[in-house]
C-alpha cells in the first residue's frame, strides 16, 4: 500500500478556472518527490489540498488507506501531526524567541492549553542542535537570518516527529548556498525515513535532491518520473518553449 494517494484531483475556485486538473500520482514511503513548474501551476494548491489547507474540489487523497477528504475534524488533527509543513515565508513568529518557535511544532498532542513539558523542551533542543541553531534558542526570530529562519522551521517540523514533509517553495527566497544547505537537511531527514513533497523552481536541486518529479503546467500533470529522465524536451513541456535551463 503506498503512503500517499492522490486521485483524480481537482481545484477551482470560481466553477470556471481550475487551478488543478485531473491530478494523480502515488507517494511511496521514505520517496522525495519534487514538485516542479512556473509560478502559478498548482504545485502550493497542491500541497494545501493534501493537508487539507485548502479543500479540493474533487478527487480522493488516500493516506496509508484512509481518505483525507472524508476525515472529521478530530481525525483530521491526528493526520495533521505527523505532516509537517516548511513555507518559503518561514511562517514563524518573529517576536517569540526561537525555543518557542519550534516547541509549537507539538501543538497538535496538546488536547486543551497547557505547558510544554520538560520533555518535549528537551526535544526542542535537540531539534536545534540538529540544525545547528541550540545556541540561538533564547533569541527572538527577527534576528535571525533568512536562512536560520529556515533552519527553525524545519527543526518545528521535526518536532512534530513527522511521516511526511511538505515543502513549500522552501528556498525560493534564499541565496544559491544557502538554498543547498537547506536541501541538504531535507536529504539528511528524508535518507532517515521520512517522506518529502517538496516544491521547487529549478531543476539542479531537483536532481540532486529528489528520487521522483512531478511536473505542472497550468494545474495540469505533464511529467512524471526520475530527474534524470527530464531532458531538454521534457524541460520545455514544464517551462515553456521560450524557458532556458540555469
Amino acid at each position: 500500500m503506498s503512503q500517499l494517494q492522490i486521485n483524480n484531483l481537482y481545484k477551482t475556485y470560481d466553477n470556471k478556472t481550475y487551478a488543478l486538473q485531473d491530478i494523480s500520482f502515488k507517494l511511496e514511503k521514505s520517496d522525495f518527490i519534487i514538485l516542479l513548474g512556473l509560478s502559478g501551476s498548482g504545485k502550493s494548491t497542491l500541497l494545501r489540498c493534501i493537508n487539507r489547507l485548502i479543500e479540493p474540489t474533487s478527487g480522493d487523497i488516500i493516506y496509508e488507506g484512509q481518505s483525507v477528504n472524508k476525515m472529521d475534524k478530530t481525525e483530521l488533527r491526528l493526520y495533521r501531526r505527523h505532516i509537517g509543513m516548511i513555507f518559503q515565508q518561514f511562517n514563524l513568529v518573529k517576536n517569540l524567541t526561537v525555543l518557542t518557535n519550534v516547541l509549537t511544532g507539538r501543538l497538535g498532542y496538546h488536547s486543551v492549553i497547557s505547558k510544554f513539558t520538560p520533555e518535549e523542551i528537551d526535544a526542542a533542543y535537540r531539534c536545534l542542535k540538529r540544525v545547528g541553531l541550540e545556541e540561538y534558542a533564547h533569541k527572538q526570530v527577527r534576528q535571525l537570518s533568512g536562512g536560520q529562519q529556515q533552519r527553525v522551521a524545519i527543526a518545528r517540523a521535526l518536532m512534530q516527529e513527522p511521516e511526511l514533509i511538505l515543502a513549500d517553495e522552501p528556498v525560493a527566497s534564499l541565496d544559491p548556498a544557502t538554498a543547498d544547505s537547506i536541501m541538504q537537511y531535507l536529504g539528511e531527514i528524508n535518507r532517515e525515513g521520512v517522506s518529502v513533497i517538496c516544491s521547487l523552481h529549478f531543476l539542479t536541486l531537483a536532481r540532486r535532491y529528489g528520487n521522483r518529479v512531478v511536473g505542472l503546467k497550468q494545474g495540469i500533470k505533464v511529467f512524471e518520473g526520475h530527474p534524470e529522465d527530464i531532458d531538454k524536451v521534457r524541460f520545455k513541456e514544464i517551462y515553456g518553449e521560450e524557458a532556458e535551463e540555469i
